[in-house]
């Protein structure tokens, strides 16, 4: 039995089987077919953090391969009653088919794991986005990017930097990331990245200057500098982050064809100017349409490594 928490746990070739199951299953959606992957199953889906995205894409996701999916806040079970992580994961675990959560702590989904008898799937922690970056490369590929691909992180070294990190690190491309000092990346995510790229061939750059990242990219992507749970720190973090913002300065930089990317939400005049975002909207909501298709291809893929 296979979880899905990081990229650094699976392979080259387990990420692009993922990913080609992913357009497979995208484009019988396309054709309006819709088959029975994961006939009955039950998906529970534990959210410590709320999202849009999150919830709707898994939800829609389950119901379309055939299943059900159980949304589980914290205000609605023991969790938030104080009822240890361990006793909930096997209680689930007895329940439902595969739980997916949504929390902080990255140790709270290592925990979790340890006692779940099922899948588990990582909907965001404050160190990795996975499913994110599957999405992100899908579109990638769908647009013809992924070969001699250079793609240029600008922004807050968060739980999305890390993951480039370990998709770039996997799969062998060049990752260029630029940070404001003392925003950096995860320091043991990065020594990590740095040894898978010595196996795959990954180029993996630490850039002081977004202008540095982003020359002659391929693609171009950024976050949010104020995540959930830092509104207090918004004040400080604007004035650290002055000069980052992606805009058509920035982007000219890049290649001429160059994509951008945004996970979203996306808060034009900070990490992103109006004009950048709406010159690239298809390819951004390619991007979030992309997350429903990669996270039941994961799905599909946990419960046939479960079989096997």
């Amino acid at each position: 039995m296979r979880h899905f928490l990081t990229l650094r746990d699976f392979s080259k070739d387990e990420i692009l089987e993922i990913i080609s199951l992913a357009v497979k299953i995208k484009k019988e959606a396309k054709s309006g077919e819709f088959k029975p992957y994961l006939k009955d199953k039950v998906l529970g889906m534990i959210f410590e953090k709320s999202s849009t995205r999150t919830r709707v894409s898994f939800e829609v996701g389950i119901h379309q391969l055939g299943g059900k999916g159980l949304f589980l806040s914290t205000d609605d079970i023991q969790l938030g009653r104080g009822e240890p992580l361990k006793d909930t994961a096997r209680v689930l675990s007895r329940m439902v088919d595969m739980v997916m959560i949504r929390t902080f702590g990255q140790e709270r989904l290592e925990e979790f794991a340890k006692y779940s008898t099922v899948p588990l799937i990582s909907g965001l922690s404050d160190t990795y986005h996975p499913m994110q970056l599957l999405a992100d490369y899908m579109t990638i590929c769908e647009h013809g990017k992924n070969k001699d691909l250079i793609v240029a992180y600008v922004g807050d070294g968060n739980n999305i930097a890390n993951s480039w990190l370990m998709l770039a690190s996997k799969i062998g491309f060049e990752l260029r990331i630029s940070t404001p000092k003392g925003y950096e990346p995860n320091q043991d995510v990065l020594k990590n990245a740095y040894e898978f790229a010595k196996k795959s061939g990954a180029k993996i750059l630490m850039c002081q200057k977004p202008q540095e990242a982003v020359k002659n990219a391929d693609v171009v992507t950024t976050d949010t500098w104020v995540s959930m749970g830092q509104e207090s720190e918004k004040k400080r973090r604007v004035k650290d982050f002055e000069g980052f913002m992606v805009d058509d300065t920035i982007m000219a930089l890049a290649q001429k064809d160059a994509m951008f990317l945004h996970c979203l939400p996306a808060y034009r005049g900070y990490e992103v100017s109006d004009e950048v975002f709406e010159a690239h909207e298809k390819e951004i909501f390619d991007e979030a349409e992309n997350r429903l298709h990669a996270q039941k291809a994961v799905m599909v893929w946990l419960d046939k490594q479960r079989k096997n």
